[in-house]
Protein backbone atom coordinates (compact mmCIF):
# COMPACT_ATOMS: atom_id res chain seq x y z
CA UNK A 1 0.00 0.00 0.00
CA UNK A 2 1.37 3.82 -0.54
CA UNK A 3 -0.04 7.23 0.28
CA UNK A 4 0.19 10.59 -1.87
CA UNK A 5 0.66 13.32 0.50
CA UNK A 6 -0.06 16.94 -0.59
CA UNK A 7 0.83 20.20 1.63
CA UNK A 8 -2.27 22.14 1.62
CA UNK A 9 -0.88 25.84 3.29
CA UNK A 10 -1.56 29.72 2.55
CA UNK A 11 -2.96 32.83 3.84
CA UNK A 12 -6.59 31.95 2.53
CA UNK A 13 -8.32 28.39 1.61
CA UNK A 14 -11.76 27.71 0.77
CA UNK A 15 -13.79 24.23 0.55
CA UNK A 16 -17.35 24.81 0.05
CA UNK A 17 -19.75 22.54 -1.01
CA UNK A 18 -23.00 23.53 -1.14
CA UNK A 19 -23.49 26.97 -2.72
CA UNK A 20 -22.87 28.65 -5.90
CA UNK A 21 -24.59 31.78 -5.88
CA UNK A 22 -24.72 34.80 -3.06
CA UNK A 23 -23.55 32.74 -0.33
CA UNK A 24 -20.47 30.95 -0.87
CA UNK A 25 -19.50 28.40 2.21
CA UNK A 26 -16.10 26.86 3.13
CA UNK A 27 -16.02 23.43 5.07
CA UNK A 28 -13.19 23.40 7.98
CA UNK A 29 -11.16 20.95 5.86
CA UNK A 30 -10.20 20.29 2.13
CA UNK A 31 -13.04 18.93 0.65
CA UNK A 32 -12.40 15.34 -1.63
CA UNK A 33 -14.17 17.09 -4.82
CA UNK A 34 -11.39 20.13 -4.15
CA UNK A 35 -8.42 17.73 -4.27
CA UNK A 36 -9.71 15.65 -7.57
CA UNK A 37 -10.08 19.05 -9.21
CA UNK A 38 -6.36 20.52 -7.83
CA UNK A 39 -4.70 16.70 -8.42
CA UNK A 40 -6.62 17.40 -12.53
CA UNK A 41 -5.44 20.89 -12.82
CA UNK A 42 -1.68 19.93 -12.43
CA UNK A 43 -2.28 16.73 -14.78
CA UNK A 44 -4.12 19.01 -17.01
CA UNK A 45 -7.08 16.94 -17.67
CA UNK A 46 -10.34 18.51 -18.89
CA UNK A 47 -13.53 18.86 -17.45
CA UNK A 48 -15.21 16.88 -20.04
CA UNK A 49 -14.46 13.43 -19.45
CA UNK A 50 -13.50 10.87 -22.80
CA UNK A 51 -13.14 14.82 -24.64
CA UNK A 52 -10.88 12.77 -26.80
CA UNK A 53 -8.32 12.48 -24.94
CA UNK A 54 -7.03 8.97 -25.98
CA UNK A 55 -6.03 7.78 -22.22
CA UNK A 56 -3.65 10.57 -21.76
CA UNK A 57 -5.43 10.99 -18.42
CA UNK A 58 -7.05 8.66 -15.66
CA UNK A 59 -10.81 8.33 -15.79
CA UNK A 60 -12.13 10.35 -13.32
CA UNK A 61 -13.54 7.09 -11.37
CA UNK A 62 -10.07 5.95 -10.44
CA UNK A 63 -9.17 9.68 -8.94
CA UNK A 64 -12.76 9.46 -6.90
CA UNK A 65 -11.86 5.57 -5.85
CA UNK A 66 -8.13 6.76 -3.76
CA UNK A 67 -8.92 7.27 -0.17
CA UNK A 68 -8.69 10.35 1.23
CA UNK A 69 -7.24 11.60 4.73
CA UNK A 70 -6.85 15.16 6.10
CA UNK A 71 -4.81 15.95 8.57
CA UNK A 72 -5.76 19.18 10.66
CA UNK A 73 -2.20 21.00 11.45
CA UNK A 74 -3.74 24.15 12.11
CA UNK A 75 -7.27 24.70 11.70
CA UNK A 76 -7.04 28.78 10.63
CA UNK A 77 -9.84 31.06 11.60
CA UNK A 78 -12.98 31.22 9.28
CA UNK A 79 -13.10 34.91 7.67
CA UNK A 80 -15.74 36.30 5.05
CA UNK A 81 -15.40 38.94 2.70
CA UNK A 82 -18.22 40.76 1.47
CA UNK A 83 -18.10 42.20 -2.74
CA UNK A 84 -20.23 43.59 -5.34
CA UNK A 85 -20.48 43.06 -8.82
CA UNK A 86 -21.72 46.05 -10.82
CA UNK A 87 -22.79 49.39 -9.64
CA UNK A 88 -22.39 52.94 -10.77
CA UNK A 89 -21.22 53.74 -14.33
CA UNK A 90 -18.83 52.18 -16.71
CA UNK A 91 -18.09 55.24 -19.33
CA UNK A 92 -21.26 57.03 -19.65
CA UNK A 93 -22.87 53.78 -19.74
CA UNK A 94 -24.59 51.94 -16.55
CA UNK A 95 -22.50 49.00 -15.69
CA UNK A 96 -23.76 46.16 -13.70
CA UNK A 97 -24.89 42.18 -13.62
CA UNK A 98 -27.97 42.05 -16.34
CA UNK A 99 -31.70 40.42 -15.05
CA UNK A 100 -32.65 37.67 -16.45
CA UNK A 101 -35.81 39.33 -18.13
CA UNK A 102 -33.33 41.56 -19.68
CA UNK A 103 -35.20 44.86 -18.09
CA UNK A 104 -31.80 46.10 -17.15
CA UNK A 105 -29.00 45.47 -14.75
CA UNK A 106 -28.21 45.85 -10.85
CA UNK A 107 -25.78 45.50 -8.23
CA UNK A 108 -25.25 42.15 -6.89
CA UNK A 109 -23.86 41.44 -3.37
CA UNK A 110 -22.01 38.10 -2.00
CA UNK A 111 -20.43 36.69 1.14
CA UNK A 112 -17.82 34.50 0.38
CA UNK A 113 -16.09 32.39 3.56
CA UNK A 114 -12.93 31.39 3.39
CA UNK A 115 -10.44 29.83 6.09
CA UNK A 116 -7.45 31.78 7.50
CA UNK A 117 -3.70 30.90 8.16
CA UNK A 118 -4.94 27.16 8.04
CA UNK A 119 -2.47 23.87 7.12
CA UNK A 120 -3.57 20.47 6.00
CA UNK A 121 -1.61 17.34 5.00
CA UNK A 122 -3.78 15.21 2.73
CA UNK A 123 -3.22 11.47 1.77
CA UNK A 124 -4.53 9.63 -0.79
CA UNK A 125 -3.71 5.94 -0.40
CA UNK A 126 -4.21 3.29 -3.13
CA UNK A 127 -2.20 0.17 -4.76
CA UNK A 128 -2.07 1.37 -7.36
CA UNK A 129 1.49 2.67 -7.22
CA UNK A 130 1.57 3.54 -11.00
CA UNK A 131 -1.55 5.41 -10.86
CA UNK A 132 0.20 7.47 -7.66
CA UNK A 133 3.44 8.11 -9.07
CA UNK A 134 1.40 9.62 -12.01
CA UNK A 135 -0.04 12.09 -9.68
CA UNK A 136 3.32 12.40 -7.97
CA UNK A 137 5.03 13.77 -10.98
CA UNK A 138 2.22 16.04 -12.39
CA UNK A 139 2.39 18.10 -8.85
CA UNK A 140 5.48 18.17 -9.22
CA UNK A 141 5.59 20.54 -12.96
CA UNK A 142 1.41 21.23 -13.24
CA UNK A 143 -0.11 21.87 -16.55
CA UNK A 144 -2.45 24.83 -15.09
CA UNK A 145 -1.82 26.74 -11.57
CA UNK A 146 -2.86 25.06 -8.37
CA UNK A 147 -5.12 27.28 -5.69
CA UNK A 148 -6.83 26.47 -2.33
CA UNK A 149 -10.22 26.25 -3.61
CA UNK A 150 -10.70 29.17 -5.28
CA UNK A 151 -7.78 31.13 -8.09
CA UNK A 152 -7.34 34.03 -6.09
CA UNK A 153 -5.80 31.52 -3.21
CA UNK A 154 -2.68 30.46 -3.91
CA UNK A 155 -0.66 28.24 -1.56
CA UNK A 156 2.19 29.84 0.64
CA UNK A 157 4.47 26.91 0.60
CA UNK A 158 4.29 24.20 -2.55
CA UNK A 159 1.33 21.63 -2.49
CA UNK A 160 4.06 18.86 -4.47
CA UNK A 161 6.13 17.28 -1.58
CA UNK A 162 9.51 15.82 -2.81
CA UNK A 163 9.10 12.96 -0.11
CA UNK A 164 5.77 12.47 -0.37
CA UNK A 165 4.75 9.37 -1.59
CA UNK A 166 5.49 7.02 1.38
CA UNK A 167 5.55 3.46 1.47
CA UNK A 168 2.30 2.11 4.05
CA UNK A 169 -1.26 3.08 4.95
CA UNK A 170 -3.24 6.16 5.03
CA UNK A 171 -3.38 6.12 9.23
CA UNK A 172 0.33 5.02 9.29
CA UNK A 173 1.69 7.87 7.00
CA UNK A 174 -0.09 10.46 8.74
CA UNK A 175 0.33 9.50 11.68
CA UNK A 176 4.60 9.37 11.37
CA UNK A 177 5.22 12.42 8.87
CA UNK A 178 5.91 15.74 10.51
CA UNK A 179 3.94 18.77 10.83
CA UNK A 180 4.41 21.36 8.68
CA UNK A 181 7.17 23.44 9.58
CA UNK A 182 5.27 26.88 9.79
CA UNK A 183 3.99 25.32 13.03
CA UNK A 184 7.96 25.09 14.49
CA UNK A 185 7.64 26.36 18.69
CA UNK A 186 3.76 25.74 18.69
CA UNK A 187 3.20 22.98 21.28
CA UNK A 188 0.49 20.50 19.44
CA UNK A 189 -0.21 16.94 21.35
CA UNK A 190 -3.21 15.81 19.24
CA UNK A 191 -4.38 16.43 15.55
CA UNK A 192 -7.91 15.92 14.59
CA UNK A 193 -7.69 13.34 10.94
CA UNK A 194 -10.98 13.30 8.73
CA UNK A 195 -11.20 9.91 6.80
CA UNK A 196 -13.09 8.08 4.00
CA UNK A 197 -15.33 5.68 5.45
CA UNK A 198 -16.93 2.55 3.64
CA UNK A 199 -21.03 3.58 4.10
CA UNK A 200 -22.04 0.53 5.12
CA UNK A 201 -20.32 1.15 8.30
CA UNK A 202 -22.08 4.60 8.72
CA UNK A 203 -19.87 7.62 9.23
CA UNK A 204 -20.66 11.29 8.87
CA UNK A 205 -21.98 12.27 5.44
CA UNK A 206 -20.03 14.84 2.67
CA UNK A 207 -21.83 15.22 -0.25
CA UNK A 208 -18.17 16.17 -2.39
CA UNK A 209 -17.57 13.37 -3.95
CA UNK A 210 -16.73 14.56 -7.88
CA UNK A 211 -18.94 12.22 -10.28
CA UNK A 212 -18.96 14.98 -13.66
CA UNK A 213 -17.15 18.14 -13.12
CA UNK A 214 -18.49 19.37 -16.20
CA UNK A 215 -22.31 19.02 -15.27
CA UNK A 216 -21.32 19.77 -11.50
CA UNK A 217 -22.63 16.32 -10.51
CA UNK A 218 -21.84 14.91 -6.76
CA UNK A 219 -22.32 12.19 -5.20
CA UNK A 220 -22.09 11.02 -1.01
CA UNK A 221 -19.16 10.59 0.38
CA UNK A 222 -19.10 9.01 4.31
CA UNK A 223 -15.79 10.19 6.76
CA UNK A 224 -14.97 9.29 10.18
CA UNK A 225 -12.78 11.70 12.54
CA UNK A 226 -10.35 10.43 14.82
CA UNK A 227 -7.38 12.30 16.87
CA UNK A 228 -3.73 10.91 16.42
CA UNK A 229 -0.22 12.01 17.87
CA UNK A 230 1.84 12.69 15.03
CA UNK A 231 5.56 12.94 14.94
CA UNK A 232 7.88 16.26 15.75
CA UNK A 233 8.76 18.80 13.45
Amino acid sequence: MKTLLLRLEGPMQSWGTTSRFTERDTGLEPSKSGIIGLICSAMGKPRMENSGDNGAWPQLSRLTGLRMGVRVDRPGNVGVDFQTAGGGKFGLRKYGVARADGSGCDTVMSWRYYLQDASFLVGLESDDYKLLQTLHVALSEPVWPLFLGRKSYVPSTPVYMPDGLQDGGLIAVLSRYPLSMSMAGEKVEKVRVILDHPSDRGGEVRVDLPLDFALRRFGVRHVRVEWIVVSGF
